[in-house]
């Protein structure tokens, strides 16, 4: 079974490009734009790593790290934002937080 990625961002082409990226390495890949499509993919879906934009239409997607965790035991999130925003030292040390642009050479070394 190939393993799945869910990339929840409002940004069409970042979606687009990281999507590529993912299938081109063999990642089965979902696509949300809003925390209301994420919630559904979670359920449905069950992927093993989310991609989560922080700043989405419908809010704040870090302000649903618990929410999704408790969904997915075990999921490796990736906290992605434009922003150059510094969460508290007490974060999961499944969590890693990565600001945008993402590069592909970062995307090489952990993947």
């Amino acid at each position: 079974m190939k393993p799945r990625i869910l990339i929840v961002d409002d940004e069409l082409d970042y979606c687009s490009i990281m999507k590529s990226y993912f299938q081109e390495k063999n990642y089965e890949v979902f696509l949300a734009g809003t925390l209301h499509e994420a919630m559904y993919h979670l359920e449905k879906n069950s992927p093993d790593i989310l991609f989560l934009d922080n700043n989405l239409p419908d809010g704040m997607g870090w302000n649903h790290i618990d929410v999704m965790m408790g969904k997915k035991p075990g999921l490796r999130l990736f906290l992605i934002s434009a922003y150059n925003q510094k969460l508290n030292s007490a974060v999961d040390p499944e969590i890693t937080v990565w600001e945008k642009p993402i590069s592909l050479n970062l995307l090489n070394q952990h993947f």
